[in-house]
């Protein structure tokens, strides 16, 4: 089976992996680009797994503004070595995911950091709706179900469709850029704030 450069050459961009890992998922799937991509991401995912009791005490402070000072946000991402941290691959991450912050206004980390009374509300919410609308009783809850996660997607960081990848979410983007730096990290915490925000107007 022969593996042209150029067919390399794009999956490299595509997903970050080495020319190596490019030329081994594209034999493994016949040359289906689309499943050589779910390849090395799974392979990635698991890279990151052997990597997720590492403590990731080193990392950084990114910054973004925009729209001309008026949404701002700070994000603290942690990696493990003080050499990853000032890599250009990291830095452009923490960017990246505080652009991808001011955009989409995530309220939580991830779903496990939502309080449970929130989520109790929710539900609640989402039942009585799904009841008002009249359908069957035995449905209600598949559809507060599927509530439910759309919910955590809109609020939830690592959910969220990743702004410049929308066909990865935030997990996943932060799991390539593991597999390729070869380091555990994660986003420990940020903060988004918008000009007037809260402001009781008279």
């Amino acid at each position: 089976m022969e593996i042209s450069a150029e067919l390399v050459r794009d999956l490299r961009e595509k997903t970050g992996a080495g020319i190596m890992d490019c030329k081994k998922a594209l034999a493994a799937t016949q040359l289906n680009f689309e499943a050589a991509i779910t390849y090395l991401r799974e392979k990635g995912l698991a890279s990151a797994a052997k990597r997720a009791d590492k403590a990731t005490l080193e990392g950084t402070v990114g910054s973004y503004i925009h729209a001309g000072g008026k949404v701002g946000v700070l994000v603290e991402v942690n990696c493990e070595t003080d050499f990853v941290a000032k890599t250009d691959e990291f830095q452009s991450f923490v960017k990246d995911i505080a652009m991808h912050i001011a955009a989409l206004s995530p309220l939580y980390r991830q779903r496990e950091d939502v309080p449970q009374e929130l989520i109790e509300k929710e539900r609640s919410i989402f039942k009585k709706q799904a009841l008002e609308s009249g359908k069957p009783e035995k449905v209600v809850d598949k559809m507060v179900d599927g509530k439910m996660e759309k919910f955590f997607q809109e609020t939830c960081l690592a959910e969220q469709s990743f702004v410049k990848k929308p066909d990865v979410t935030v997990k996943e983007f932060l799991t390539e850029i593991m597999a390729k730096l070869g380091e555990n990290m994660s986003i420990r915490r940020f903060v988004r704030f918008k000009v007037g925000e809260g402001i009781v107007r008279n």
